[in-house]
């Protein structure tokens, strides 16, 4: 089992930023690529960014290309997710997610472990 725990979600003005981070803990935990997905009111659940556990390769959603970026402290076994020039459109629970696969994948479905999520709420 792996367990997940997002904290640093909070409520940001248009242009701001926040930074979100995910612990892991249990079996294993390193092994696995570490994800962020996130989900707006009344919306499907959407892939947001990867940083695979092995090679360290990093995969983002186009929407948040140049402004969001993933990257892992394996010592603690954290993702990190910051945000930069936040748009209203992000406005969501963002959720971790832990997929012991090989590649990087963007389908929630993949995933095997989540966490509970934390919310960002950007204002206009």
């Amino acid at each position: 089992q792996v367990q997940l725990v997002e904290s640093g979600g909070g409520l940001v003005q248009a242009g701001g930023s926040l930074r979100l981070s995910c612990t892991g803990s249990g079996r294993a935990v390193s092994s696995y690529t570490l994800a962020w997905f996130r989900q707006a009111p009344e919306k499907d659940r959407e892939f947001v960014a990867a940083k695979h556990w092995a090679d360290g390769s990093t995969y983002y959603e186009d929407s948040v290309k140049g402004r969001f970026t993933v990257s892992r402290d394996t010592g603690s076994n954290t993702v990190y997710l910051q945000m930069n020039s936040l748009k209203p459109e992000d406005t969501a629970v963002y959720y971790c997610a832990a997929d012991s696969s090989m590649y990087i994948n963007t389908e929630e479905g993949r995933y095997d472990y989540w966490g509970r999520g934390t919310q960002v709420t950007v204002s206009s």
